[in-house]
C-alpha cells in the first residue's frame, strides 16, 4: 500500500493485442548488414546479449567502439569485436566510413558524443541509427559561454529534427529510445485508452498524433509525470568520493546539470518565477533558470507513494507534450504539461548531494551498481493528473531478481531501458526506409509487445494524491489551492 494512506485501486494492464507471451528466444527481425555499436556503458553492455537473442545476424556482423576497456570482457564473452577508441569532432567521420556502409546500422549507446553528427553522417550515407538520447560533443552540457536556452535538450531535438528537411526520405534514424524517451511515449497512449475505457469514454481508434491530443484534452488531462522511484540496493554502500548510480554517473550528472526542462500545459495560470522561454523552436517547452540537480517536484509511484524526485531535463518531457498539443486555425488549445520526476536509489541521491555540495565537480570514483545489487526493484511509469478519476499510473515494476532471470548484464533500471531500446532497433530493421522518427511517431503496440516480457509487472494503479496532500497551510505561499495541477504545487522550494 502507498504511504500515508491514499486510496489505490489496482488492476492488470490492459493491451489492445494479445502479443504478451512471446517466447523469449524469437526473433524480432532479421539483418544482413554490419552494425556499429558506440559505447559501451550500461546499454551497450545489457542491450548486447538482447541484439543476439531476438535479432537474426551472428556476432561477427557486430563491432564495438568505446571509449574505454570498461566492458570488454563481455564483448568478448558474446565473441564481438571490440577497440577502444573514442570518437571525437575529428575522427569520428573516419570511423565510421571504415565501419559502416549502405544499409548498415549505427547503434548509439554512447556519453559525449554529438547525436546529430552522427545522425547527419549516418543520412548521408544511407545508415540506419539509433540512440538513447540526444547528445552533445564534450562539454556541451556544462558550458557556460552558450546560453542555457542552448545547451537543452529542447535544443537538442531541435537540431536533430531539422535535418528532416535536409533528409526528406533517408533510412530510419530513431531519436531517444530507451525507457525514457522512448517507452514511457508509448505507456502515455495505452495510459490514455485504459483511462477512457474505465471513464465510459468512447476513444476511437486514433491513428495521429491530432487524434491522440484530442483524446488527452477529452480526458482532461492536465498533467504528465514520468514518475521513476528506484529501489535497488547494495550492501557495498557508497564511499566518500564516489558516484554511485544503477547506470552511467557520468551521462546522469551531465543531464543534471542541464537547465530543468518542461512542457508547459495551457492550464497553467502561476508563470515560474525563474521560468523562460526559448526564442525558438516549436514552443512547447519552457526552462526554468537552474539546473535540474537544483530542481524537486512532488510526485507519486504505486508502491512508493509520495515521493519528491528531481526534475532532470529529459527529451519527452518536450516530444510527448507537443506531440498531444491541439491547435485550432494555428493556436494552441490543449497541451498538458510535463515532465520527468525521478528519484534515484538511494545510494545515487548520497552521489548528487555531495557532487552538489562539492560544487558540480564530478568525483574521482563512479560505480555502476548491477551485480553487487542484493534487493530491490525499480517502478516507472505515467502518471496521468487532472482527469475526472483524479490521478492515474501506468508502467513497470521490475524487480533485480526477476531481472536476472531475464537477462545477464543488467540491473532492473537498465532492461527497463534496453528492452524498448532493442524493440526499436527490430522496428527500424522492420521498417527501413521511414526516415527520422521520435517515439511518438512509432507504432506504440508493436515496440510495448515487444518490450513486454522484459518489464516485470505492468501495473495500472488509481490515486486520491494529489501534490497538496498533507501540506495543509503551513506553507500558503508556495500553493495554489484553487488548482492542484498547477506546476507551481507540485514544485517543492
Amino acid at each position: 500500500m502507498p504511504a500515508f494512506g491514499y486510496k489505490q485501486w489496482q488492476r492488470p494492464q490492459r493491451l489492445q493485442d494479445n502479443n504478451t507471451s512471446l517466447n523469449m528466444e524469437k526473433k524480432f527481425a532479421s539483418f544482413s548488414g554490419r552494425m556499429l555499436m558506440v559505447g559501451f556503458g550500461a546499454v551497450g553492455q545489457g542491450s548486447l546479449p538482447l541484439i543476439l537473442r531476438h535479432i537474426d545476424l551472428r556476432p561477427d556482423q557486430i563491432a564495438i567502439v568505446t571509449a574505454n576497456e570498461f566492458g570488454g570482457k563481455i564483448a568478448a564473452e558474446y565473441g564481438v569485436r571490440f577497440r577502444v577508441e573514442p570518437l571525437t569532432r575529428d575522427n569520428y567521420a573516419a570511423i565510421l566510413a571504415r565501419e559502416l556502409g549502405t544499409g548498415d546500422f549505427l547503434v548509439n549507446a554512447s556519453f559525449d558524443v554529438s547525436s546529430v553528427a552522427l545522425i547527419e553522417w549516418c543520412q548521408q550515407h544511407g545508415v540506419l541509427y539509433i540512440d538513447a538520447c540526444i547528445e552533445p560533443w564534450p562539454g556541451g552540457h556544462t558550458d557556460s559561454s552558450v546560453p542555457a536556452s542552448r545547451r537543452s535538450n529542447y535544443a537538442y531535438r531541435e537540431s536533430a529534427l531539422a535535418l528532416r528537411s535536409k533528409f526528406a526520405s533517408g533510412p530510419t534514424c530513431v531519436l531517444m529510445h530507451g525507457a525514457n524517451p522512448g517507452l514511457v511515449s508509448h505507456l502515455v497512449k495505452q495510459a490514455l485508452l485504459n483511462l477512457a475505457i474505465d471513464l465510459g469514454i468512447d476513444a476511437g481508434a486514433p491513428r495521429s498524433r491530432e487524434a491522440w491530443g484530442r483524446l488527452a484534452a477529452k480526458l482532461e488531462v492536465k498533467v504528465i509525470h514520468v514518475s521513476e522511484r528506484d529501489h535497488q540496493t547494495s550492501q557495498v554502500r557508497k564511499r566518500n568520493g564516489e558516484f554511485v548510480n544503477t547506470w552511467s554517473s557520468e551521462a546522469f550528472c551531465g543531464e543534471s546539470l542541464q537547465p530543468a526542462e518542461l512542457g508547459w500545459g495551457t492550464h497553467e495560470r502561476n508563470w515560474p518565477h525563474d521560468g523562460r522561454e526559448y526564442g525558438f523552436g516549436g514552443g512547447a517547452a519552457i526552462y526554468l533558470d537552474r539546473p535540474g540537480v537544483a530542481t524537486r517536484v512532488r510526485s507519486w509511484a504505486p508502491n512508493e507513494g509520495s515521493f519528491h524526485g528531481w526534475l532532470i531535463s529529459h527529451g519527452e518531457a518536450i516530444s510527448i507534450p507537443d506531440y498531444l498539443s491541439v491547435r485550432d486555425n494555428g493556436k494552441v488549445i490543449y497541451r498538458p504539461t510535463c515532465h520527468y520526476a525521478y528519484h534515484p536509489c538511494d545510494d545515487a541521491v548520497l552521489s548528487l548531494q555531495e557532487f552538489a555540495g562539492n560544487g558540480w565537480r564530478f568525483p574521482p570514483q563512479q560505480r555502476l551498481l548491477r551485480d553487487e545489487i542484493d534487493s530491490g526493484f525499480d517502478e516507472l511509469g505515467v502518471l496521468l493528473m487532472g482527469h475526472k478519476k483524479g490521478a492515474y499510473w501506468y508502467g513497470s515494476q521490475l524487480g533485480i531478481e526477476e531481472t536476472r532471470k531475464l537477462c545477464p548484464h543488467n540491473n532492473a533500471t537498465s532492461l527497463q531501458v534496453n528492452a524498448p531500446y532493442v524493440a526499436a532497433i527490430a522496428w527500424a530493421l522492420q521498417h527501413p526506409a521511414a526516415g527520422i522518427l521520435e517515439p511518438d511517431e512509432l507504432d506504440y503496440q508493436a515496440l510495448l509487445g515487444m518490450a513486454q516480457p522484459y518489464l516485470g509487472t505492468l501495473v495500472g494503479a488509481y490515486t486520491d494524491w494529489t501534490p497538496l496532500a498533507g501540506r495543509g497551510s503551513l506553507y500558503p505561499d508556495d500553493i495554489d489551492p484553487a488548482d492542484p495541477w498547477q506546476f507551481r504545487n507540485f514544485r517543492v522550494n
